[in-house]
């Protein structure tokens, strides 16, 4: 066994069908009384159901949540926080919304706790993502990390197919990455093969029934999984690349993530074929990068990104931003390499497969 360094992150998990029903208990157990539920505007039903379950412990929604969480939604945000004397936010959705209550707490020092509804994995992260100038900076601290995450399948059965299939394959990428990570070890190792199964495993389920509870559930313990894996140790050049795709051309976050996944693991695999294998033998393919491209095509993913809204000549402002500074990375950033990555993913095509960075 080789030497390693684990720091477990702290943090309360409800895991269960019907589990929203003891987000009140959970708010009494923080020593909070004024809650503001955060959401999207297209989850503003859910926020408001949740806020009348409340009843005194809420003091209303914000549900101008938004991808990549801009910082000018933030202020707004925390404006109604300040009117409403709120003392903690519970944040009800995908990651835009844990992203949101986690600006919040940056800024006021306010609990969270966070209600998901898709497989992001944010809301077992001490990571925010912010967006300002059409840039997006990530940082590391514990201010950001929720006290709490109440996991309720019951809220997964209506998230669209074609959402479940992207968010959960952007859950995948969270385990795949921390296979390689210069902090890896074999807790989160363990934590990350788990957690691939178990998506891998759930999402063809998912796309055969929606509403296949069982396929439900798994989805959504791998997601939290591979949240923790995100959470623990630190990321490389797939994040990097979605984080620069995100922020520069405001592209979705879990379908960039599914596009990007296999051609950023076909560009570290040379350098991190031990670590992949793991992924190659559980996905039954012979590479990883393979693996995870077939099963974006099985499960009816995106695999282009110019699908997703990105011009052509964006390919080279987002060589330039992502080779810009240096990130700990199995392979050296080749701006060659790094280019050609972008150009197969751009085009939908099997990744590295006559473009010179295998």
């Amino acid at each position: 066994m080789q030497s390693f360094a684990y720091t477990g992150l702290q943090g309360r998990v409800l895991f269960g069908p019907g589990s929203i029903d003891k987000v009140a208990d959970e708010i009494r157990l923080l020593s909070c009384e004024r809650a503001l539920v955060l959401s999207t505007l297209q989850q503003a039903g859910l926020a408001e159901d949740l806020a009348g379950r409340l009843g005194d412990l809420s003091v209303g929604t914000f549900t101008g949540a938004a991808m990549h969480t801009p910082v000018d939604v933030t202020e707004a945000a925390l404006q109604v926080v300040r009117q409403r004397r709120a003392d903690c936010t519970v944040a009800v959705g995908g990651g835009s919304t844990t992203g949101l209550g986690k600006a919040i707490a940056l800024r006021a020092n306010l609990a969270q706790i966070v209600v998901p509804t898709t497989y992001a994995g944010s809301e077992a992260t001490p990571i925010l993502g912010e967006t300002a100038d059409g840039v997006k900076r990530t940082r590391r601290t514990l201010k950001v990390l929720p006290q709490v995450i109440v996991y309720d399948v019951d809220l997964t059965l209506t998230l669209p197919v074609s959402l479940s299939v992207t968010s959960g394959l952007n859950a995948i990428a969270h385990a795949v990455e921390a296979l390689y990570s210069p902090e890896a070890n074999p807790i989160i190792s363990l934590l990350a093969k788990d957690g691939v199964a178990a998506l891998a495993r759930a999402l063809p389920g998912i796309v055969d029934d929606g509403s296949d509870r069982e396929a439900r559930s798994d989805a959504l313990y791998g997601a939290w999984l591979c949240g923790v894996c995100l959470g623990s140790v630190g990321m490389s050049l797939h994040h990097k690349l979605c984080h620069v795709l995100g922020g520069t051309f405001n592209l979705p976050h879990a379908e960039t993530h599914a596009v990007v996944l296999p051609h950023a693991v076909a560009y570290n695999e040379p350098a991190a074929r031990g670590a992949l294998q793991q992924v190659a033998t559980l996905l039954n393919a012979p590479t990883a990068a393979d693996a995870l491209f077939n099963l974006a095509q099985q499960l009816g993913a995106p695999t282009k990104l110019k699908e997703l809204g990105m011009p052509l000549d964006g390919i080279e402002t987002a060589t330039a931003l992502a080779v810009a500074s240096p990130y700990p990375n199995p392979r050296p950033l080749d701006r060659e390499g790094i280019r050609n990555l972008l150009d197969d993913a751009y085009h939908g095509r099997r990744p590295g497969r006559g473009t010179g960075y295998h």
